[in-house]
């Protein structure tokens, strides 16, 4: 296919490139890839479009994964899935749920493919239990000369590390091994707290719960937290009314309509952020784990994400509280802070430390660019990590002073690409041309 543009879920990219191509196997990914490096072009497998930067633009050949989402194989005994790399996760939450098992933890979003969510740095909450990425076992990728190769901590090891959250530079990511666990039930507990009562508790909170996180509502002081933990049952979910009001009518319906307002009249965003704050009601419900983790998020937004070190979260929240205060920002978005434990994948955010995660969202349309400039001064000055698939303006001479191993991930990319077939120029920002 050609004449084709693709762009992100929040049209902050588009991509018109020389070719889609929609491979039905490994064996066609190959082929595209070698017929691109043949003819000195560049070649960028997509997802979803989630990802707010320009990670997955080409101006070559855009590999769609439709068809690649199959699940390989399952093993309950070793604890193990195989699939390919453009299932959807809500997809893979289906097949998992069908044969009693289910992702030890995951983000709160489920319709990014497997894949996509894994190679950009995907994350979710937890004590215990990192991102994606650090449940990869396994993985089979393309390489720039159509070299198909299974790596995992005992066969290519240096390639594994290197492209667990990848970033599709160190070849064409088609199927992924990771490990899983037997389906459980969570125990949802949401309740609104003043946020310096959350984080002078941030120590206890973190500690009591194995998933905690929580929702900041600039211009107020208060929070909702949510804390999820693990419970034998019996399931409890919300009931069918109160779930669609919640998580449907206020969640979506009502909150496009109060930011299309927000946006025509920024003055009022203070007042209404009161009344929304004054409006939260604590709930508690008990269902399967992945309905819980995740949720719908359909109004279109524009984020960024810091992961800074989970020691220094209380002072970063207050700066950019003031931060907010200095700016004249007008902000209807609460920040969303969550936490993941010390990982070892080498471009991880979460790599050697554990970490906080604080996300700014903004409603797509509405300038960004002020508002994000200084928080990010912020991040920065704790030695933040931007999340890959998230608006930042970093570059590669800040990213090595805060990525230990990004120089052996280089390494391991002049070997598995050296003639920069799967380059595009957000890569020759964050990593060098």
């Amino acid at each position: 296919m050609t004449n084709v543009v693709w762009h992100t879920w929040s049209g902050t990219h588009a991509a018109r490139p020389r070719r889609v191509a929609v491979p039905n196997g490994t064996g066609d990914v190959v082929s595209a890839v070698r017929a691109a490096a043949a003819e000195g072009s560049r070649a960028r497998m997509v997802g979803s479009g989630h990802s707010f930067t320009g990670v997955a633009v080409t101006d070559g050949t855009l590999l769609s994964p439709t068809s690649l989402t199959r699940v390989r194989s399952v093993d309950p005994a070793a604890g193990t899935v195989t699939v390919e790399a453009g299932l959807p996760l809500c997809d893979l939450n289906t097949a998992l749920d069908g044969h009693g098992l289910a992702l030890a933890n995951m983000g709160d979003i489920a319709v990014q493919t497997v894949a996509g969510a894994i190679q950009t740095g995907t994350h979710g909450t937890g004590r215990d239990i990192g991102g994606l990425a650090a449940q990869v076992r396994g993985m089979e990728i393309v390489t720039a000369d159509g070299t198909v190769v299974e790596c995992s901590p005992d066969r290519e090891a240096a390639l594994f590390e290197a492209a667990r959250v990848g970033l599709g530079a160190f070849g064409v990511v088609t199927a992924l091994t990771l490990a899983v666990v037997p389906s459980f039930l969570l125990h949802a507990r949401e309740e609104p707290l003043p946020l310096e009562e959350v984080l002078e508790r941030l120590p206890e909170l973190r500690a009591d719960n194995e998933h905690f996180e929580f929702y900041w509502f600039p211009h107020t002081g208060q929070t909702n937290t949510k804390r999820n933990n693990r419970t034998p049952g019996p399931a409890a979910p919300p009931p069918r009314l109160r779930a669609w009001l919640d998580d449907e009518f206020l969640s979506n319906t009502v909150f496009e309509a109060v930011n299309r307002l927000c946006r025509r009249a920024p003055a009022a965003i203070p007042a209404i952020n009161q009344v929304s704050a004054r409006a939260l009601s604590a709930r508690s419900y008990t269902d399967v784990s992945h309905r819980v983790f995740t949720s719908a998020r359909r109004v279109r937004f524009v984020e960024m994400e810091y992961a800074v070190p989970a020691g220094a979260l209380a002072d970063v929240l207050r700066e950019v509280r003031a931060a907010i205060g200095a700016g004249d920002h007008r902000i209807s978005f609460p920040l969303e802070v969550r936490f993941t434990p010390a990982d070892d994948v080498w471009l991880s955010t979460s790599y050697g430390r554990d970490t906080a995660y604080v996300a700014a969202h903004v409603y797509r349309g509405t300038p960004y660019d002020r508002y994000f400039a200084d928080l990010e001064a912020v991040f920065t000055s704790v030695g933040g990590r931007p999340h890959w698939a998230k608006m930042h303006t970093r570059d590669r001479a800040y990213l090595e002073g805060v990525y230990p191993r990004l120089h052996d991930a280089l390494e391991v990319r002049e070997r598995a690409d050296p003639g920069r077939v799967f380059a595009n120029p957000y890569l020759d920002t964050v990593l060098g041309a």
